[in-house]
This record gives C-alpha cells, structure tokens and sequence, in this order.
C-alpha cells in the first residue's frame, strides 16, 4: 500500500508538471516576441546597434575631412608632407609626387616629357647640339693670353682681330666651338663679345675662357689676373660669308675640308656621295676628314647649331686655297 500510494500521490505532480510548464513557456515565449519586435522597429533599433554606430564615424573620417582625402592629397596645390594627423595613402603620395630642391628638374619620368621640346627649342635639333648650346648661360673664369699673331688650334691662320679667345678643352669639343662668338660677362657687369680661335688646354677647366690680353682688360685690369664670368653664344649680325678651304696636300684621293666665317658654330659637315650625303669625322685642329677621297670636290652640305642646312657647290679642290661662297647662316 505503501508503494501504491506513493505511486497514486506522484500522478497529479506529473499532470500539474506538464499543464503549467507549457501555459508558462508559452507566456514567456509572447512576452519575449513582443519586446523583440518592439526592440527592432524602434528608431536605431536592432542587433547590431554598436556596428552601425561605428561605420558613419569611420565614413566622416574617410571621406568629410579635406585633409584626409585622396583628391585633397593628390591636388597640384597641396603640400608633399602629410599633416600631423593623417598619412596619405600609397596612392596619394605616387600621385603628389616629390619635388626636386630647384623645383626646375622632374620628379617623375612623365615630368621630364616637358623638358625634351625645351632642349630642341635651345638648340634646333638634338643631333646637332654640341656642349655650347643656345639659349644657355655658363658659368666659369676668364684669364688671359698673349694671341701673337692670333692664329691658334682652330687653324683659321693669322688675323688682326685681337677680340679673341681660346676655349677650354671640354667646352672646345673637338674644335665645334671654333668660330663661335660668345658675350663674356664680369661680375662687375662688365661685358665683351670675343670669337673662339684656340683651344685652353688643362688646367684650364670646364667653363673656363682664356681671353685675348685686350679682351680681359675690357673686364678687369690685367694684374687681376682671374675673374668669375658668365658667358653665353651669340649669334651677331655680320657682313661676311661662309668660305671653303681644302687642306694642303688635298686632292680627290684624299682631302681635309674646312669652313670659316660661319656666323654660327659648325655642327657638321657632309659631302655628298655616290651612297649620298656622307658625314665627315672633326679634328681637333677643325678640319673634316675624308680619308678615301670620297666626296672630295663634290657638294658639301653645312649644319649650324641652330640645324640649318646649307648646300655649297662649285668648289674644286684647291689645297690652302681660301674659295668664298654667297651663304652664310641665318641670324637668332
């Protein structure tokens, strides 16, 4: 009976065990559905509260602030150095770029494109530009020389014309700078237009012009001795013309060919040819060589540093003879 009994008295538990439990859960299950939806259709409501809290401040540090902007940072305007309070991206910096300390030299491979046409302007075409250039200014010292009779390593041969001068050895360059006229120009202001017919060899340095005696004084008293100049080309006005000179021991087997009174420095010279215009190698003693004959008392075409080109025709070959054209170069 015991056994019965206690079995009879645990029955209602297990009834009144599952009837209010289920009425309890499904309360509660209402309860939470009901703050649930009453949770998410609030305004700014829902699960995720905090993460879209965040994304509109990282969105206004992003994009709102000017200086953190890669459009700001990439602007021509601004400057290259990051603000304390941001660094620019890998891609705003490429595109800022970094300046030179001159601010004249590229910073770029695409920034030097500009510089290319600038050089042909200077020089007329790139082929034809030797050290000497125009357009630019050089900087160097002026000495001074005793011209004798004024010949000198560009084998013009004597002259009475004391306003010359003799060029440096890397600014000679292979006698291109022979017949060249050149403004010289003291630091006192001082200025001289002299024409190169020698060749300074070392020490004389790069930038370095060895003045005619009469020259130098037109800048300073001799005893000075060495002055800081300035010194660009010129291109003067002249009245003379451009002749032609074979070399002695000249003949159509083998030939040197010089030019002289050219108002503008030479920078090549061609004859022309059976396999047409044919460049002919410079001395240093500022003639052109053709070694086999070829060419020798054919059309000899000139080109100036400027990239003038002119035809001379009609001159045979007579050794050390000074033969006169109409042509000359025209002036810049």
């Amino acid at each position: 009976m015991a056994t019965s009994s206690h079995r009879r008295s645990r029955r209602p538990d297990r009834r009144t065990g599952r009837r209010v439990p289920v009425v309890t859960v499904v309360a509660v299950a209402a309860v939470a559905l009901l703050v649930s939806l009453v949770v998410a259709f609030r305004p700014g409501g829902g699960g995720d509260d905090g993460a879209r809290a965040v994304e509109p401040a990282a969105g206004a540090a992003a994009h709102g602030t000017p200086t953190a902007s890669p459009a700001a940072t990439a602007s021509p305007t601004s400057s290259p150095s990051p603000s304390p309070s941001s660094s620019p991206s890998p891609k705003s910096s490429k595109a800022s770029g970094s300046p030179s300390p001159t601010g004249t030299g590229p910073a770029t491979p695409s920034a030097a494109k500009p510089a290319a046409p600038a050089a042909r302007t200077a020089s007329g075409t790139a082929s034809s530009a030797g050290r000497i250039r125009p357009g630019r200014t050089y900087t160097g010292v002026a000495t001074a020389y005793d011209i004798g009779d004024g010949n000198g390593a560009c084998s013009f041969g004597p002259t009475s014309d004391v306003m010359t001068a003799a060029m440096n050895t890397a600014d000679y360059d292979t006698s291109e700078a022979c017949g060249a006229y050149v403004s010289v120009r003291a630091a006192s202001g001082a200025s001289v237009t002299v024409r190169i017919t020698n060749e300074c060899p070392a020490p004389c340095a790069a930038g370095q012009i060895d003045l005619s005696q009469q020259a130098f004084a037109k800048l300073a008293p001799l005893v000075t001795g060495r002055i800081p100049i300035t010194w660009s080309l010129l291109s003067p006005a002249t009245s003379e013309t451009i002749s032609i000179r074979y070399k002695t021991g000249s003949s159509p087997y083998w030939c040197g060919i010089q030019a002289i009174g050219h108002r503008n420095p030479l920078a090549r010279l061609e004859v022309r040819t059976s396999a047409g215009w044919t460049r002919l190698a410079r001395t240093g003693y500022n003639y052109f060589l053709s070694e086999h004959g070829a060419g020798c008392g054919s059309p000899i075409r000139l080109t100036d540093v400027y990239g003038e080109q002119l035809t001379v025709e009609g001159i045979a070959v007579r050794a050390n003879v000074v033969q006169p054209t109409r042509l000359q170069f025209a002036r810049h």
